[in-house]
């Protein structure tokens, strides 16, 4: 049997060099395919956090409708970049840089705030009282609602930052950032994304910035590799094909094994899934 490790390279496309150029030309091409494919859509709609992921993603959707403007001589393709945050975030202010980088056609501020504390207490007043981790899981959610929502009204697509050092791991929410019409990171892992970044001249704090979620109100700003409990270095490496300690390997496995169903279309009978 094929190493675990074969297959989900081989499942993410993560390659083990990169030209960071070649990669951006790449996914600034899907992206313009996609929208060639299918006319109807004029607008490419992002939530950004500050982390190096929404940032990337970001500004290659940002060139991509500079270039679909160009070509097609239609201006009302656009890219609406949102901040999404709950209440006053601490890394606002790196959300500000990184709008300041991407300098999207478009920029919107939702405050999810409200929305939450309204279904939490509808749920407490029913008998159902939500913990702190449940409740960022719902933040993540309500995210992706609103750019919907804004998608909805602007003959739009959500753009997802999920990337192959987060999909291993399965280091994302279930129909929360999980949940987008199109993937421009996807076959990256988490170094490569920074080579992106570097090659489109990003300030070096968008892409240093140490990773977190922070979706949970008693553990804010918390780093993903202390969640995961191994570093983006190892997960890195892994996916490349490289050697990596067993103690990491077994990490990254185990996460891949306890998220498959993140992967997974929602299941139905003919899935060997349940079998």
């Amino acid at each position: 049997m094929e190493p675990l490790q074969n297959v989900i390279i081989e499942e993410l496309g993560v390659k083990p060099q990169i030209d960071p150029q070649e990669e951006i030309r790449k996914s600034i091409d899907f992206m313009k395919s996609y929208l060639y494919k299918y006319p109807f859509l004029k607008t490419f709609v992002l939530g950004i956090s500050g982390g190096q992921d929404s940032t990337l993603a970001g500004r290659l959707a940002q060139l991509t409708m500079r270039e679909m403007r160009n070509e097609t001589k239609d201006e009302s393709y656009q890219f609406i970049a949102v901040r999404l945050p709950y209440g006053e975030q601490a890394d606002e202010a790196d959300a500000k840089k990184a709008l300041d980088f991407i300098e999207p056609d478009v920029s919107l501020r939702v405050n999810i705030k409200p929305a939450i504390d309204a279904s939490v207490l509808s749920l407490k007043e029913s008998g159902v009282s939500i913990n702190d981790f449940n409740k960022g899981n719902m933040k993540a959610r309500q995210r992706m609602i609103v750019q919907y929502a804004i998608a909805g009204e602007k003959a739009g697509a959500v753009i997802g930052t999920d990337h192959a050092a987060e999909n291993v791991t399965g280091f994302y929410t279930k129909y929360g950032d999980g949940g987008a019409d199109i993937l421009p990171l996807f076959r990256l892992n988490k170094r490569q994304g920074k080579a992106l970044l570097k090659e489109l001249s990003a300030p070096a704090e968008l892409y240093t910035k140490i990773p977190t979620a922070d979706l949970e109100d008693d553990k804010p700003l918390v780093a993903d590799e202390v969640a995961l409990g191994v570093t983006y270095d190892d997960i890195d490496n892994y996916l490349e094909g490289k050697v990596v300690s067993e103690k990491a390997k077994e990490k990254i496995e185990s996460w891949y094994k306890k998220t498959q169903h993140k992967r997974h279309m929602p299941i139905s009978i003919f899935d060997d899934f349940w079998k």
